[in-house]
Parts: structure tokens; sequence; C-alpha cells
């Protein structure tokens, strides 16, 4: 990567509008940005002075609370808001929501929205920074961008792995997000679930599918397992959570018969037992705890990218 690569987007909404390069720069910015989280005081100051307000519509623990703890690392004050104690009970529209935000001050919203496409209107009708934090089925770029630290972090590489996303594609937006940015870091995807939970256009994006387990993890590098989402099972057409996990639950069984040092990832949370077994889960192949870690300087890079770029545009309209 040229040492010239700049990030100029005030936004960070999805991987699938990344290049190879911005992406890249992500990764070696969250790399310095992890030294932090080992230092007596976790402190830097270089977002002193600036607000990030968590904006989430729909539960999180792992996300909203790394955002929090990134976001105090980089010395920003941090408002959190939830949608059940907001205006949004009283009918009040996402756009003026996030005009209210920006009208109190703030410097960056990062958002979590049940619909998809969701964030990226919010940035359409802001001055501020729009982060991503998941919306709907489409994205969750800082999710993948987090497994993919991880992946590098522990294997060196991400150009020519072999990578396998199983479970509930249909419904995942870590899914996307992962194919996205893998795939344009040169790994190769496969996607793995029942034939009714792989949705269609998935090889366009550049994964291979299969509905076979054993097919999946063979030649796998690493296997990013996705919990089932049973909630969103309105015409009860998944399979049931035990004949799930006997046909695609990863299993010690499973693990033995994959390349020796596979890694194991999970985004969380994790469904003990329906798809992944906790002898797994908690296995040395795992780095499910490592991916929450990692989370902290991933998302410290993000909000820093997104503030240097609004503010040197902001200097530029000045001018």
């Amino acid at each position: 990567m040229s040492e010239t690569t700049a990030w100029n987007k005030k936004d960070l909404l999805g991987l699938e509008y990344l290049s190879k390069e911005e992406i890249l720069l992500i990764l070696d910015t969250a790399d310095s940005f992890k030294e932090v989280t080992s230092r007596e005081i976790k402190k830097v100051p270089v977002l002193r002075g600036k607000t990030v307000v968590n904006l989430f519509y729909e539960p999180s623990t792992r996300t909203r609370v790394s955002f929090e703890l990134a976001a105090k690392r980089l010395s920003a004050d941090v408002i959190n808001i939830a949608s059940e104690t907001s205006s949004v009970k009283k009918g009040e529209t996402l756009i003026d929501t996030g005009r209210n935000i920006e009208a109190l001050k703030a410097d960056i919203i990062v958002m979590r929205h049940n619909y998809s496409g969701a964030a990226a209107i919010l940035a359409r009708h802001l001055g501020i920074s729009v982060v991503n934090a998941g919306d709907g089925w489409h994205e969750h770029p800082t999710q993948a961008l987090l497994d993919i630290f991880t992946l590098r972090e522990k294997l060196g590489k991400i150009e020519g792995l072999n990578v396998s996303i199983v479970g509930d594609i249909a419904h995942s937006r870590v899914a996307r997000s992962n194919i996205w940015g893998l795939t344009k870091l040169g790994a190769r995807v496969t996607v793995c679930a029942p034939k009714m939970l792989i949705p269609p256009g998935i090889e366009e994006m550049g994964a291979r599918a299969t509905c076979n387990i054993e097919e999946a993890l063979k030649n796998a590098d690493a296997v990013n397992v996705l919990r089932m989402q049973f909630e969103r099972d309105e015409q009860s057409a998944f399979p049931q959570q035990m004949e799930y996990y006997k046909k695609f639950g990863i299993t010690e069984e499973r693990l033995s018969k994959a390349k020796k040092n596979m890694i194991v990832m999970h985004p969380g949370p994790i469904n003990r037992g329906i798809e992944i077994s906790s002898e797994v889960a908690d296995c040395p192949q795992s780095v499910i705890l490592e991916q929450v870690t990692n989370g902290i300087a991933v998302r410290m890079a993000a909000l820093f990218l997104v503030t240097q770029a609004h503010d040197r545009k902001k200097d530029e309209t000045a001018d």
C-alpha cells in the first residue's frame, strides 16, 4: 500500500463502497491503535473536543460498548441514545433525529438500524460523519473489518486464504461485509448454509456457495460461524435447532477433520449447541474473544479516519 493513500470519506457506510487500499488503510491504522490498548493509560488525545453519539435502534452489547470504549480511548465525549428512550417513540423521523443531534454540535453519529440503507440515508442529509454499526440485512462494516484484522493478525495475510462463512447467510449483514472485504483483499470465500438461507446473487459478490458443511471446512484456513437468526423465521421455514446443529454445527468431530490450525471465528452472540459446540467455541483455535478485543482498535481507526476526512473537507471549504 502506498504511503500516500489517504482516507477522504466523511462516513463509513459499508465495505462494498471501499477500495482495497482504503480497507488496508483502516487495518493499518487499527494496528497502530492496538498498541494503545496495551498501555497502562489507554488513551490518546486525537479526538479531544469531539463528541460521538451512539444512536442504536436495535439491541447491542459488543458493538455499542466497543464503539464507546473506542471513542473514549481517543479522548472524545460519548453520548448513548437508545431508540426506546428517545423521541423516536413520539414519532420523530430518523432524519429529524439526526438533524437535531447535528444541531447539538455532535461530530459523529454511530448508528445501528433495523432497516437496510438507513445509515446511507442519514449520511446524505447530514454534514457530520456517520458510521454504520449495522443496518438491517445490508452491512456491518466494522465487524467485518475486525474479523479481517484478526485473520491478518493470526495468519499473517489475507490474500490467498480460504475462508468459509457458515450459518444464516440470508439475514447476515456480517456475511455481506465480510464477503466484500475478504474478496477485495484476495481471499477465496465459501458460504455454507441450508439452501433456503443462501440468498440469490451471492456468487455475483465473489463467494462460492455450498450446502455441504464438510466441503466448506475441508480446505478452510478459517471458519466464521454465524448465529442462526431464528427470530426472523416468519414462515417457520428454518430447520429446527437440533436439526441445524446436526447438519451444520461446528463440532469437535468436524473440527478434527479440518485443517489442523484452522481458525474459528464468531461475531457473537454465540448460541452454544446450535451453530457451534462449547468445546469448539472455547478451543485453542478459537479467536472469538480476540475478535472482541480487536474491535476496539478497528473502531478507533474508523472514528479517527472519518473525523480527519471531515475536518479536512471543512478546512478546504473555509479556504
